[in-house]
């Protein structure tokens, strides 16, 4: 093979391998590629950007809840009577409520007696003490946590307090009492739960402590139940109203009010709430009150990857703390009729005397309360924001509200240490 000959050969192979570099070119460009790490690192970043978490708590909030009865009660109709007659029934108090406190996310009341057989009556007029076994009462309701912070928690001395306190644990209901704060994790979210007995200094000066303890621990949502007021006032005192803004400004996003034994009205205060008087509900304490109404406050808090997002996801719910208006028969239940009626009237009258509009209440019902968001990944746009209009506070033009004192022999004075 001359040399000419091979020349061209090798052009050949050249040309042949071009060729086969340019369709493998071809055929790469056809084929769907990855992306590069950095590109898939990008895409990541902005898919976790893109998708906010969301998750929310539901709460329920009443007032006084007294499981027990003075040793001075007329006999045949305390709440011990009531407990025997009913053949020892746990669930029989609660029962016309517990439907809506086993679907929230946390219900909580103000526990007003020791739950124990231990410990000596305190020199008192009235001083209430419960069986332990009555702590079924509170799981048969639904209540996850009760505030022992008041004037009737100790009325059998320390010993009693923390027995009930024992009690309470094993049953796996939450309680909190001044600096004994609790911290819980409800649906990712940590919840910090405070309670003073504001009666008296030493009670109204851990309220700011205790509000940044549980901050401290990481609480996410702070409820603050206060212990406080005068009985049978159907407004708070401007030392209240100071005490519940402090508690806010200091990191509080819901205060709950309890003592006076009659609802008050509620305040909305840098986007919190404030429930002056949630009023009794399952009341041992007076075998027959002469003020049976009473509400279930419920508010639905919405987060946003962790961070509270304003709202007023909240409704009232009128109560009776009594079936019957003749005696207590210790069973609340939903009002209905005039009896509704006049319970909004009253909160409605009574939340203007604290600045707020009728507009910024509403009313609901067993029908309509809100119940837990079980995926915890709710929108809170997809959260009632407000209820019918037939459901909205509609007062009359001039409410009377019932004031008359106290027939029973047992109405007692809650306002003693």
């Amino acid at each position: 093979m001359n040399r000419n000959s091979g020349l061209f050969a090798y052009r050949k192979y050249i040309t042949a391998a071009i060729a086969l570099l340019f369709v493998i070119a071809i055929i790469a460009a056809l084929i769907p590629q990855n992306d590069t790490p950095s590109t898939v690192s990008q895409n990541q970043q902005e898919n976790v950007e893109t998708v906010e978490e969301k998750r929310t708590i539901t709460i329920s909030a009443v007032g006084d809840l007294t499981l027990a009865a003075d040793r001075g009660a007329p006999s045949g109709v305390t709440f011990n009577d009531v407990f025997e007659d009913e053949g020892g029934d746990t669930s029989y108090f609660f029962r016309n409520v517990s439907g809506i406190f086993s679907h929230d996310d946390l219900t909580i009341g103000n526990l007003e007696c020791a739950l124990s057989d231990l410990g000596t009556r305190a020199d008192k007029s009235f001083a209430f003490r419960g069986d332990p076994s009555y702590v079924q009462i509170l799981k048969d309701g639904s209540f996850e946590a009760v505030n022992l912070a008041n004037n009737h928690s100790a009325d059998y001395g320390q010993e009693a307090l923390s027995d009930t306190v024992a009690n309470l644990d094993a049953a796996g209901v939450l309680s909190f009492n001044g600096t004994d704060t609790v911290v819980t994790e409800i649906n990712g979210i940590k919840v910090g739960l405070v309670g003073v007995n504001a009666l008296n200094e030493e009670g109204t000066s851990q309220l700011v402590p205790a509000i940044q303890s549980v901050k401290t621990q990481g609480a996410q949502l702070v409820i603050a139940s206060i212990h406080w007021g005068v009985e049978k006032a159907e407004e708070p005192e401007s030392e209240q109203v100071t005490l519940a803004h402090s508690a806010i400004d200091a990191g509080a996003d819901l205060i709950l009010g309890h003592h006076p034994h009659v609802v008050q009205g509620i305040e909305k205060y840098n986007g919190r709430y404030i429930v002056y008087s949630l009023g009794n509900f399952c009341f041992g304490g007076n075998t027959n009150p002469s003020d049976k109404d009473s509400m279930i406050f419920q508010q639905t808090f919405s987060f946003t990857n962790g961070t509270l997002v304003p709202d007023d996801n909240t409704q009232i719910i009128p109560c009776r703390i009594s079936g019957s208006d003749s005696v207590n028969d210790y069973q609340p239940d939903i009002a209905t009729g005039e009896d509704r009626t006049d319970i909004i009237d009253k909160i409605t009258e009574r939340s203007r005397l604290v600045g707020t509009d009728a507009a910024l209440l509403y009313f609901g019902n067993e029908q309509t309360a809100f119940t837990s968001s079980a995926q915890n990944a709710v929108s809170s746009s997809a959260l009632p924001t407000a209820l019918p209009e037939s459901q909205r506070a509609t007062p009359s033009p001039e409410p009377s509200p019932d004031s008359s004192p106290e027939t029973s022999p047992e109405a007692g004075s809650e306002s003693e240490n």
